[in-house]
């Protein structure tokens, strides 16, 4: 009897031990949609309505599909994981994924090695993230917000191998930071047309997009993102791409908006080759502490092996606008291949302007840019007051700036004044003063959402807003220009 007895505690046993892994699929070939995994497992996964309930793991196998084509929500219980060894595949109108709780978040999603993601229309919040272990991995058109560290930990997306494409997406207010990838990860996603807000709110030292080494023959690619930061954290950045173990970095950076960061863009180690081109940098100061940062671009590197080419960046409004350290070079215009035609504005601290810091022994060409933008035309007297070099401190190389150009820029000094939005917050209606350069404004919800297209005029535009109470990002295009405010309507 007492052998009975034990055997069947042991039973038991077992058997608690298999349910706590939650369900597998049976690794058949098989095609699983949410009603299909309620009548597999009923303890893993109920639904009311069109609400389903995850209260334990969930595991795809290599062989069978995850498959989310009708709209629906995925309530997940705390600590929960959904891991994917097949193929997870999102095509619905809409579908959510959150937590039970939100007080108490889901582990998240962890994509393994040559399993096949392709997310679209979904939003992912109250959860751990999602680890990219994966080269077969696409994510469009979602909304991924108030997510913490779980399964993924360096960011909301954390890739370790091949080209991801993460296109227009709102990743924003996050735990972490936005999208990351391992210093030992070879990575080359395409990151284009993202909104990205206020992502690593727990404030560590890393900025929004935080990308290591890339692969050698396809570069990584940042693309016509807008990378806001939030001013109450001062150690978050906006972009990092970094070589601290002896890979290689092969990058396009261009047409971005980053704006209040601890600073804008920053590239690190030797071996690393990148066009910044065509970005709108400005304002990236929120730790206000010269010696730490605050940079429009930064590039630093120990040892020769850095070749940077930037034109026609806009880059005002920062502690500094364009640093260089160490062994690091950059080409800034040299009159054949770069036009150059980047602009400074407003970059400085302790009362002095800065608009470049050659802080290395290499000569620097920087041909043909607009210097100081509020003081047109530009002479090379007033570029040399905004350069630090050579003539400054006799150890550092020199800077080639001559021609300096501000032509390109087709506007009076009178028409540099910055458009100005008030009274901000307001109920229904505000004024848009000093505008010169834009021709109409997009209104979008804190979700990346379009919600309208306003026409504006030059001067003052009066402009009526029937808007729920909440933020709103206004977007103002221009012929040659754009730029970001924030509204509030109370």
């Amino acid at each position: 009897m007492k052998q009975l007895l034990l055997n069947f505690i042991a039973t038991i046993c077992v058997f608690a031990m298999v349910s706590a892994q939650g369900y597998t699929t049976p690794d058949t070939g098989s095609t699983f949609t949410l009603n299909d995994l309620v009548a597999a497992s009923p303890t893993t996964i109920s639904v009311s309505g069109s609400t389903y309930t995850l209260t334990d793991d969930l595991t795809i196998s290599a062989t069978d599909t995850f498959l989310i084509d009708t709209d629906a929500t995925l309530e997940i219980g705390a600590d929960i994981l959904i891991t994917v060894f097949g193929t997870f595949q999102v095509s619905a109108n809409q579908a959510t994924f959150t937590a039970i709780d939100p007080a108490l978040p889901y582990e998240g999603f962890r994509f393994e090695e040559f399993s096949n993601i392709q997310i679209e229309n979904a939003t992912i919040q109250y959860g751990g993230g999602l680890r990219v272990l994966t080269e077969n991995f696409s994510i469009n058109n979602c909304l991924l917000t108030n997510n913490v560290s779980g399964a993924a930990t360096g960011g909301v997306i954390a890739l370790s191998r091949g080209m991801a494409q993460i296109t227009n997406n709102t990743i924003s207010f996050n735990d972490t930071p936005a999208i990351s990838s391992g210093a030992n990860s070879a990575v080359s996603p395409y990151i284009f047309n993202n909104y990205i807000e206020g992502n690593n709110q727990a404030n560590s030292n890393r900025p929004q997009i935080n990308i290591g080494t890339t692969l050698a023959t396809d570069p990584l690619q940042i693309v016509q993102n807008t990378i806001i930061g939030d001013r109450d954290l001062d150690m978050v950045g906006g972009i990092a791409v970094s070589n601290f173990v002896g890979g290689q970095i092969n990058a396009v950076i261009d047409n971005n908006i980053i704006i209040d960061n601890r600073y804008g863009l920053t590239i690190l180690g030797n071996n690393s080759f990148a066009y910044i081109r065509n970005n709108q940098i400005e304002n990236n100061d929120t730790q206000n502490n010269p010696n730490l940062g605050g940079s429009g671009i930064s590039l630093n590197t120990s040892s020769a092996g850095m070749d940077v080419i930037a034109s026609g960046n806009q880059i005002r409004g920062n502690l500094w606008g364009i640093t260089v350290i160490g062994q690091a070079s950059i080409n800034l215009g040299d009159g054949t291949g770069n036009v150059g035609q980047n602009v400074f504005a407003n970059n400085g601290n302790g009362g002095t302007s800065y608009a470049l810091y050659n802080n290395t022994p290499n000569d620097i060409m920087a041909l043909n840019n607009c210097w100081d933008e509020t003081n047109l035309p530009n002479t090379l007297a007033d570029a040399e007051n905004v350069i630090v070099h050579q003539n400054d401190i006799n150890t550092l190389g020199l800077v080639f700036f001559d021609p300096v150009n501000c032509g390109f820029l087709g506007v009076e000094t009178s028409q540099l004044q910055d458009v100005s939005i008030y009274p901000n917050p307001t109920k229904d209606i505000f004024f848009l003063a000093n505008n010169t350069q834009y021709q109409y404004m997009n209104v979008y919800g804190i979700d990346g959402k379009l919600i309208m297209v306003q026409t504006l005029h030059p001067g003052t535009n009066e402009l009526h807003m029937d808007l729920t109470p909440g933020m709103y990002i206004l977007e103002l295009q221009g012929n040659q220009s754009k730029t970001i405010k924030k509204l509030m309507i109370q």
